[in-house]
């Protein structure tokens, strides 16, 4: 009940009054668009540039936990994916958007943020190893899906995929970030102490701006119908994966350190990038919108019960 009250309900307090003050009309919807955009496209890329820059990238990067937890992600993609498809009767569009859905988690905005306050800022190297992948990982995996369907739907070349692939990844402002992070980690360069002061104050503003505008946002994605499919998803994403990836880490001997990381990560509900994937390609937009919505409410009680089972 304490880590309920001291680590997980502080940040849905904050998602929380993001969604009040908009639900009662205090702010509207281009307030908390703008709020988010720098969220995304500043404070959170600051955050990822930072952490990478720094991380110690012989003890961060564990293939053990990046195997664990990236394994589990994919089983949900493929069983979302088919399921949607032989269960629901969806169509492969469809189907895998859906599967994208199971595949997200919202590893910077929740992720981040309740592993933080749980075990502190210093046990985030797992964390910040598993967000370096994350977006080029799920991206590549669900736009390659997508765009073979379509490619033999319609009969075309497929030789355009990688490009494709590649375009739509690295217009991405927190893949660059992410990147540029990596340079100056393995190139060794020193950021100076002005340039690394004013990076440190927009740092401390990404999660607590993020979550405030994910709250925001969330007002907007009420449930309406494929309620059947949106459980099963919430199922795959906060039942099925961190037990997968829980299985695999105890059995590979992933450290303490990077099971709370991996496990906390992939108990997250998924994120909006489901809802933008599926808005790219027209798909299961209601059910992204819905699964965000519940699936977020619903981690509250997958963080509480991880955070009881892991030491």
């Amino acid at each position: 009940m304490q880590a309920l009250i001291d680590v997980i309900l502080p940040v849905f307090l904050v998602v929380g009054f993001g969604y009040t003050l908009v639900w009662r009309g205090f702010l509207n919807d281009s307030v908390i668009d703008g709020v988010m955009k720098f969220a995304q496209q500043v404070a959170v890329p600051c955050l990822l540039f930072n952490a990478l820059a720094h991380i110690d990238l012989q003890s961060g990067f564990d293939p053990k936990l990046l195997f664990s937890f990236y394994t589990g992600a994919a089983v949900c993609f493929t069983i979302g994916l088919f399921a949607a498809r032989h269960i629901f009767g969806r169509t492969w569009e469809d189907s895998v958007a859906i599967g994208f859905c199971a595949l997200f988690s919202n590893s910077v905005l929740l992720g981040l943020a309740i592993t933080e306050r749980a075990y502190g800022s210093e046990a985030l190297a797992g964390n910040y190893a598993i967000i370096a992948l994350h977006s080029p990982f799920c991206y590549g995996l669900g736009i390659t899906a997508m765009e073979l369907l379509r490619a033999r739907e319609a009969g075309t070349s497929i030789a355009r995929l990688p490009a494709t692939v590649l375009k739509a990844m690295f217009s991405n402002v927190l893949i660059i970030a992410i990147a540029l992070g990596f340079l100056v980690n393995i190139s060794g360069l020193n950021i100076p102490a002005t340039l690394q002061g004013g990076l440190d104050m927009m740092v401390r503003t990404a999660l607590p701006t993020a979550l405030f505008a994910l709250g925001g946002i969330l007002y907007r994605y009420r449930p309406e119908g494929d309620l059947r499919v949106i459980f099963f998803v919430c199922g795959l994403s906060l039942l099925l994966h961190p037990t997968i990836t829980y299985l695999l880490g105890s059995l590979s001997g992933v450290s303490n350190a990077g099971m709370r990381s991996a496990i906390m990560t992939s108990a997250m509900a998924p994120g909006v990038n489901v809802y933008i994937f599926a808005s790219m390609y027209q798909r299961a937009q209601r059910v992204a919108a819905s699964t965000v919505l519940i699936a977020t409410a619903l981690s509250v009680f997958s963080a509480w019960f991880w955070l009881s089972v892991l030491p």
